[in-house]
């Protein structure tokens, strides 16, 4: 009895130190595997340039070849190439210096916006010369008055029609005779013209004429010619907007006399420049009058 208990003490033992073996050689083999393992990515690593973390954020992965693009998935852009540019210090491999701003395009200066001409506003008076050229003076527009006993306006053709008659105070009557006389050639109603001496008159004190010229904001000259019959006659002029006048004046207490009053000016756009022809006195109870031959526009 005692043997087959020594016996069986025996073969646990030895079964003890087979199991304690073959754990020793399992041990063994998984200790190389992880060495074998360690060798290996210590290989991969020591293979692969410097990199530190964030590199393939920064811009460039040891798999993708330096100077081609990373593809971002729109197609549009994948497979297209960048040219990474010279070195810059400082910059760690395949990174690309950053883009510069664009320069922002020079725009043409704003040029200011132009002054608006002074208003100038003179008036003069002058001798009729004996025979006037209204195509000549009246370059812009003219206006002719008396024809077919003062029933009839004559205007100069395809003018600016600068010039408007705004009527006036009296009775209009046509007269023929004036010592001095008007002629043109390019008239609307009537083509052309010589030696014509009528004209338009209005008697008695306060009466006259009223005519405005449409303002451009451009230098004007405004030819006015005109006479009085025993009477004095006031040419005012002045803007519609208000502002500076000027006046002139013709006088004879005994016969007629005509003049040529000279108006230059500068009127602003959509301004008029208003012109009042008038008896201011009288010295004979028998019609003492202004009269108006005609009006041209340079």
């Amino acid at each position: 009895m005692a043997d087959e208990d020594r016996a069986q003490a025996q073969s646990r033992t030895a079964l003890r130190r087979v199991t304690r073996a073959r754990q020793r050689r399992r041990w063994a083999v998984e200790g190389v595997a992880v060495l074998v393992c360690l060798v290996v990515l210590i290989s991969y690593l020591a293979s692969r340039p410097d990199s530190k973390p964030g590199d393939d954020q920064a811009g460039g992965s040891g798999d993708v070849p330096a100077g081609a693009a990373r593809p971002t998935g729109h197609p549009a852009t994948d497979g297209r190439t960048v040219e990474a540019g010279p070195a810059m210090p400082g910059l760690r491999p395949r990174q690309r210096p950053p883009s510069p701003d664009p320069t922002p395009s020079a725009s043409a200066p704003v040029a200011p916006p132009a002054s608006p001409r002074p208003v100038v506003l003179s008036v003069t008076r002058g001798e009729m010369p004996a025979e006037v050229d209204l195509t000549a003076v009246g370059t812009r527009d003219w206006m002719h008055w008396g024809e077919r006993g003062g029933r009839l306006t004559v205007r100069k053709r395809a003018g600016s029609g600068e010039i408007v008659d705004a009527g006036g105070a009296g009775t209009r009557v046509g007269w023929d005779g004036n010592q001095e006389s008007v002629r043109w050639s390019d008239g609307s109603s009537e083509r052309s013209a010589r030696g014509r001496s009528n004209g338009v008159y209005t008697c008695g004190a306060g009466n006259g004429f009223t005519l405005a010229i449409a303002g451009s904001g451009e230098p004007r000259t405004v030819q006015l010619y005109g006479g009085i019959w025993m009477a004095r006659g006031r040419l005012e002029v002045r803007l519609s907007t208000g502002g500076p006048s000027s006046a002139a004046v013709l006088e004879d207490p005994y016969t007629s006399q005509s003049a040529q009053f000279t108006i230059r000016s500068t009127v602003p756009k959509g301004a008029r420049l208003l012109l009042t022809w008038t008896v201011e006195k009288v010295f004979t109870p028998r019609c003492g009058n202004v009269g108006l031959q005609a009006v041209a526009v340079r």
